[in-house]
């Protein structure tokens, strides 16, 4: 582990780092704070982010200013290559159990259950346990608010796995009480109730959904107080998956700033994470994909309406930014927040359905209720800086996630503001909370066998010392497939060859070792094999998806969009 983030990279003088975050770090104003005993094992907080790419946050390198979650990093640690699973039901079920998609159930959308399959099953089955489950076993109080999605079509909703009390959107996507939703998603569960989003019983005047969670989480720490418990509280924010939506004043703050277009914006996100460390010196930075605009061959009419797509998604970060401002500052006045360990994270990589043009539709301002804005292809190429791809596939830019880790009490003063390179994934959360709780995970509940945790401990870092992993890491989705053993990656697209990537020296996979080192392809080819024989991995038939997505539409377009591409193609 290096010391390369924004305390030492301020004190070397760095401009370009120094500049970026001094003009976003907050100044916090002196409070009093509540002393309280020392309670002897940490509170919790789960915070996860929808559709966010791995250069959305400024201590990442986005131009979009997040001062606070720039603080629980500069407070905290910042973990550079921990991963996630691809998608959004099958990372929730990675993180909530700590094994991986399909051995929880979920080795797709919730909307995917495949008659005799035993991991597309689209919902969390009972072979599992929850983060809840287990932390609640040892006595906290447990609770969430947010998106759940794995499951509640289904008969499992988080007031059955172990949440003691939950506000649930069942799929997300919400942002406003009155927001044109499907009727599907016109309501949130409350205690496992279904409630019209419109109720009041939901938020108090005309919510911002961001900020309506943090309301109900601030109620759960409370009611925790109340009774005497440590508190573990799952935050899985709305924001930002489509449609995006933000309040008018947030997209002005950002309208015009997207102008130079997304080549020139990424070329600078590149630039600020070298300075920040978050990559090596001598990364390159992979050009764009062939059927991206060229910017400079675009009407100012379009200039106008892509510019106006990516100001709605940059206030939709500030947003949820300064909801997690508000939640951490609750948790300083309540006297909590040296010791809660709190863990911010992403589902995915930045998400490129819709295509190269994206979509600005509806009546309504954009980004009001009435409005339907997607960021499309090519702002996901900028969200997803430097790497190449996106949500759904396994290279890195569908499965690399910034995570932070920020526990006053817990991690060690001299590493806080440092950088932690060791690879991680969603599935070392569940072994991090069993270690800072002192739960138990068990082997059997309700007759049930329970799958074993399939990661590690990320305490050891806390005090500065290598994390360690006895396997590699493994990825399936929808047919993409990969293998991440210590400094080597083994890669590939659905029905598409397996590529071999040196990790340690080329983090951005341009360099195709395959025909080289056809011995390890094989060593690695075997191992994800056996992998998915033990995890219930099913061979992918893009049939069990194509009503939900349009594979088409996910893979960058129709044929109008294609032929718009052809036109001002690269």
């Amino acid at each position: 582990m290096k010391k390369a983030c924004i305390t030492r990279l301020l004190s070397r003088g760095c401009a370009a780092a120094a500049a970026l975050l001094v003009g976003t770090l907050p100044v916090q104003a002196a409070e009093p704070v509540p002393v309280k005993p020392t309670p002897t094992r940490p509170n919790i907080v789960v915070i996860l982010v929808d559709d966010v790419g791995f250069s959305d946050i400024s201590s990442f390198g986005s131009e979009v200013p997040t001062p606070n979650i720039d603080a629980l990093a500069r407070d905290g640690l910042a973990f550079t290559q921990f991963y996630n699973a691809a998608r959004c039901s099958p990372s929730r079920a990675s993180l909530l159990t700590g094994t991986y998609p399909h051995q929880a159930g979920l080795g797709h959308l919730e909307g995917v259950d495949v008659p005799g399959s035993k991991g597309l099953r689209s919902k969390l089955l009972d072979r599992v346990v929850t983060l809840a489950e287990v932390t609640k076993s040892a006595g906290y109080y447990t609770a969430m608010a947010g998106k759940w999605h794995v499951g509640i079509g289904h008969g499992v909703g988080p007031w059955q796995r172990g949440f003691d009390h939950s506000l649930t959107s069942p799929f997300g996507s919400l942002y406003y009480p009155d927001q044109k939703l499907p009727a599907a998603t016109r309501n949130v569960y409350i205690d496992g109730e279904k409630v019209p989003t419109s109720s009041p019983r939901v938020g108090k005047g005309y919510w911002y959904a961001s900020d309506m969670f943090v309301d109900w989480q601030a109620r759960f720490v409370r009611q925790a107080h109340d009774e005497k418990k440590p508190f573990f509280l799952y935050m899985p924010f709305t924001a930002a998956h489509f449609p995006l939506m933000a309040p008018p004043e947030d997209v002005a703050r950002f309208k015009g700033k997207y102008m130079r277009g997304w080549d020139a914006i990424r070329r600078e996100r590149f630039e600020r994470q070298k300075a920040l460390g978050i990559i090596a010196p001598d990364t390159q930075l992979p050009p764009p994909l062939p059927n991206t605009y060229d910017w400079d061959k675009l009407s100012p009419a379009d200039k106008d309406r892509f510019d106006t797509l990516m100001a709605v998604y940059a206030a939709v970060i500030t947003r949820v930014d300064r909801s997690i401002g508000t939640l951490v500052g609750n948790l300083r006045k309540s006297g909590d927040l040296d010791n809660t360990l709190i863990l911010f994270m992403c589902d995915n990589g930045g998400n490129a359905e819709s295509g190269p043009d994206g979509r600005l539709e509806g009546k309504g301002a954009p980004g009001s209720v009435e409005s339907v804005v997607w960021g499309g292809m090519n702002w996901a190429t900028l969200q997803n800086t430097p790497f190449q791809y996106f949500k759904h596939f396994t290279e890195e830019g569908g499965i690399a996630t910034p995570l932070i880790a920020h526990w006053p009490r817990g991690i060690d003063p001299a590493l806080r503001g440092t950088l932690v390179r060791a690879p991680g994934h969603l599935v070392d959360v569940m072994p991090t909370i069993v270690d800072v709780s002192g739960a138990t995970y068990p082997k059997t509940v309700g007759g049930h066998d329970i799958v074993p945790m399939q990661g590690r401990s990320m305490v050891p870092a806390f005090s500065g010392q290598t994390l360690k992993r006895g396997q590699p890491l493994f990825w399936e989705h929808e047919g993409n497939r990969a293998v991440r053993d210590d400094r080597w990656k083994l890669v590939a697209r659905f029905r598409q060859p397996w590529q071999l990537f040196d990790m340690a020296t080329d983090r951005t996979e341009m360099h195709d070792l395959a025909a080289s080192q056809p011995e390890r392809v094989r060593t690695m080819a075997r191992q994800w094999d056996e992998w998915a024989a033990a995890s219930d991995v099913d061979p992918w038939d893009d049939k069990y998806d194509r009503n939900l997505t349009g594979r088409s539409r996910m893979n960058w377009g129709g044929a109008n969009e294609i032929q718009r591409v052809d036109a001002l193609r690269k």
